[in-house]
């Protein structure tokens, strides 16, 4: 069986790091440590402070 799971992250970085660099990595991590088939980043929202 296979399942879709969507989760939402949020990160504290310097302005100088790139979200998607980190996002990136978060999946690499993933796949990696989990056994997930494939993780994507699908898209990258700023947060209002």
């Amino acid at each position: 069986m296979r399942t879709n799971l969507f989760i939402k992250v949020i990160v504290q970085h310097d302005e100088k790091e790139l979200p998607e660099k980190l996002g990136a990595e978060l999946c690499r991590q993933l796949e990696k440590n989990y056994i997930v088939r494939k993780a994507e980043l699908s898209s990258v929202a700023p947060l209002e402070e």
